[in-house]
């Protein structure tokens, strides 16, 4: 059974007001909002402009028992402050119901003097309601119903229908308001949590995509370095050793010749630094095998697993990129879309070509209608098959409803990696 009403800080309650939080397991208190600070004053209000009113009016009609009302009014006002600003209370449910009971004590003792303290059965139904569990808050509300009615008539001779319905209206109406808010209050908790959780999700995603764009910058820089200055810087090393080889011996031009090729050899070993440097994180401590292992084991959801065939080749970096993005990519679908209990990464090297394939067994899709743009992530696939096309490769997709799916991506391999090609020495 849950509390019956969420946790509020010392000395206030949320609306319908009631001084006394929810037991200590609820999740801790936050500052109440101005609607909840001035209906909590108002119960404060309520009950002390209720004892004011019982006393005066013993004190103008001049009641016998004027002082012993005084007094029991003083002493409930008393407890009642004593509980408000008592820490112990707010903390332990043990300790707040020890305090309803002295609280109640208090008001018998006031009903026994006086047939107005039956006024103060209305504050008392919320504070009960509030400080115990729902089904005993509902009990002590019919008990003090009951203690209110029996009070009137142990001071009034003539039982009327009204005796009877007040008390018991009351408390109805009572059980009724704190039920309702109690889920109005709920729901606005759900919602704060949604608008917090949306904001750090906003947050994170915006921290992902500058990631995402720095690391994509990276790889376009590495991969225009490698395919433009380096490739660049290596032919004319080649054409500078023709050259070499085409001059007779002793021709002024030679050392020339070979202080140029020089320079385009440093440059060529400054150019490959750059590459190495913009390789994605990644792939800087390890092989492709250890990054998609790496991978496997930090995917959130599914139990992934990786598996390597073949004898493993050195890759050029832009195949190990576009591959490590290809399987990201595809887990990342796995993880939002599929649904998937299962997957698997498969790196295969073959004599002419490597294989990377992903399997899972989620709730699959139509793939003509993910690379027509209709269905609701249409851009990675496309993403994923532009990557390896634009290395010569191939790219397939095979699902079906209900079937799981299928990705693989094959590259043709290089005789030699791009990034070992030095220029052909001299014979």
């Amino acid at each position: 059974m849950t509390a019956a009403a969420p946790p509020v800080p010392p000395g206030a309650c949320p609306p319908p007001p009631g001084p006394v939080p929810a037991p200590v397991t609820a999740p801790a208190a936050r500052p109440l909002t101005p609607v909840s600070r001035v209906l909590t004053l108002c119960l404060h209000a309520l009950l002390l402009g209720l004892l004011v009113l019982a006393a005066g009016r013993a004190v103008a009609d001049s009641a016998p028992r004027a002082g012993w009302v005084i007094g029991a009014c003083v002493l409930l006002a008393a407890v009642y402050a004593a509980g408000v600003r008592a820490p112990v209370v707010h903390r332990s449910p043990r300790a707040g119901a020890v305090w309803l009971a002295g609280l109640g004590a208090a008001w018998a003792g006031l009903l026994a003097v006086s047939p107005d303290g039956l006024w103060i059965a209305f504050p008392l139904y919320f504070l009960e309601l509030h400080l115990l569990r729902l089904r005993w808050g509902v009990a002590a509300v019919a008990v003090t119903a009951c203690a209110a009615i029996g009070g009137f008539l142990a001071h009034s001779s003539a039982a009327t229908p009204g005796a009877f319905l007040g008390p018991l209206l009351g408390g109805a109406v009572a059980v009724a308001t704190v039920l309702g808010y109690q889920a109005l209050y709920r729901e606005s908790e759900r919602r704060r949590e949604l608008i917090e959780e949306l904001i750090t999700t906003r947050a994170e995603l915006a921290a992902a995509e500058r990631s995402a764009g720095i690391l994509a910058e990276r790889e376009r820089l590495a991969r225009e370095i490698h395919d433009t200055l380096a490739q660049g810087l290596s032919s004319i090393q080649l054409l500078l050793r023709a050259a070499e080889r085409a001059l007779p011996e002793g021709a002024p031009a030679l050392p020339h010749i070979a202080q140029a090729r020089e320079a385009a050899q440093e440059n060529l070993a400054e150019a490959r630094r750059f590459v190495r440097a913009l390789t994605p994180p990644d792939l800087e401590h390890g092989s492709l095998a250890a990054a998609l292992e790496r991978l496997c084991a930090g995917v959130p959801g599914p139990r992934v697993r990786f598996s390597l065939s073949g004898r493993p080749r050195v890759l050029p970096t832009p195949y190990e990129v576009a591959l490590l993005r290809i399987a990201q990519s595809a887990l990342a679908n796995v993880v939002r879309h599929a649904r998937a209990g299962r997957a698997e990464i498969t790196l295969t090297f073959m004599d002419a070509s490597v294989t990377l394939d992903i399997v899972d067994d989620g709730h699959g899709f139509d793939p003509s209608s993910a690379a027509s743009g209709s269905g609701d992530g249409g851009f990675g696939l496309p993403a994923m098959r532009s990557r390896a096309e634009t290395l010569g490769g191939l790219f397939t997709v095979e699902s079906d409803p209900g079937q799981g799916t299928a990705v693989a991506v094959t590259l043709p391999l290089p005789l030699e990696p791009l990034d070992a090609m030095d220029p052909v020495e001299a014979p």
